[in-house]
């Protein structure tokens, strides 16, 4: 008797294919979900990061200009405060400036977040004299199905008028 020997397996079956094929799908699947997550934590990231400059922004503002005093409550405004272009002329009393510096930041709040921010601007002043005047300076805004805020509050004892 002749034997003939088992003729050795060349290439894979369509089912060793098909595994392989359906493992591949399921890791680019995971990677993309990630990819997608990571994308959005970053812009997450940089919006908080535009909130955290702003406010840092207004209160420098503020601290620049102490003689202001309620002019920088953004609820002693009707509707927003105008710009007065103090920048460019050099005739505006501190609340001028004030309510400029608040026109000024209210436009940079609205380019550097998404649309629908809150912005807020409360000053509160001590009773009794020599104590600080408290400005607490609140970003809200909303992203996707989330909603974010950062504040700060500056202490400020203002010069006297």
């Amino acid at each position: 008797m002749i034997r003939v020997p088992p003729q050795a397996q060349r290439g894979i079956t369509m089912v060793e294919s098909l595994v392989a094929l359906v493992v591949l799908s399921i890791g680019l699947l995971g990677i993309a979900g990630m990819y997608v997550m990571s994308l959005q934590t970053g812009r997450t990231a940089m919006l908080r990061t535009q909130a955290v400059n702003l406010v840092s922004d207004l209160g420098d503002r503020i601290r620049a200009n102490g003689r202001a005093r309620e002019a920088y409550d953004l609820a002693t405004y009707g509707g927003a405060p105008a710009e007065h272009d103090c920048v460019v002329t050099a005739n505006c009393t501190a609340a001028e400036l004030a309510e400029d510096d608040l026109a000024r930041w209210l436009q940079n709040v609205d380019d550097a977040l998404p649309t629908g921010v809150d912005a807020q601007v409360v000053v509160t002043r001590a009773a009794a004299v020599g104590l600080p005047d408290q400005y607490r300076i609140d970003l809200l805004w909303r992203e996707a199905s989330e909603e974010f805020s950062y504040g700060s509050s500056t202490f400020l004892i203002a010069a006297e008028p």
